[in-house]
């Protein structure tokens, strides 16, 4: 049964989708920012830039239906919508599109916080899928939050939760930070 505060919830995620979708769809679109693009800006610039479209995002949002929502320092929002094309055999969601969604609140959130010049890379995901999303649940969102982010490495954390808080799965990373090679 849904409840009243779960609707306005979703009403809600669904009204911040559309703006984000607005601002995404009449910019750049999907892709990968050149060098020039980037210089000079901080992890945290680059990643509000392209929540504005002001630089591409990454195609793998498109292909799996999901996108980023809000992000700020140490923190990404993303928000999906499971559907038919994210089924596994067995008519559930495949557990590669929670690891997905939930690596990319991780990892965005850990950009967040590299200076100019600094990128990373996940060297290990962990995810606990705790339910199974069912077909009566339009959206989703990932929210990762860094732990620690020293000058090689960073740790983060993410929940996967519906519109009423049911928690669906939770993850964590460590990722390796270092040097942009220059180009």
């Amino acid at each position: 049964m849904t409840s009243p505060e779960s609707i306005n919830h979703l009403d809600t995620w669904l009204e911040q989708e559309q703006q984000v979708r607005a601002m995404t769809t009449t910019g750049v679109g999907a892709g990968v920012a050149t060098a020039a693009q980037i210089e000079g800006k901080n992890g945290l610039q680059v990643m509000q830039a392209a929540l504005k479209g002001e630089l591409p995002f990454a195609a793998i949002a498109k292909t799996l239906d999901f996108m980023l929502i809000e992000v700020s320092e140490g923190r990404a929002l993303f928000q999906g919508t499971p559907g038919p094309a994210h089924l596994n055999p067995m008519g559930g969601i495949h557990g590669g599109w929670y690891a997905t969604l939930l690596d990319s609140a991780l990892g965005c959130a850990v950009h967040t916080l590299m200076p100019a010049g600094r990128g990373y890379t996940t060297a290990e995901l962990s995810v606990n899928i705790v339910k199974a999303i069912s077909a009566k649940v339009s959206r989703v969102r990932a929210e990762g939050k860094v732990i620690h982010c020293g000058r090689q490495l960073a740790t983060a954390e993410a929940r996967l939760f519906g519109p009423d808080g049911t928690l669906y799965a939770h993850a964590t990373t460590t990722c390796l930070v270092f040097e942009l090679p220059k180009r």
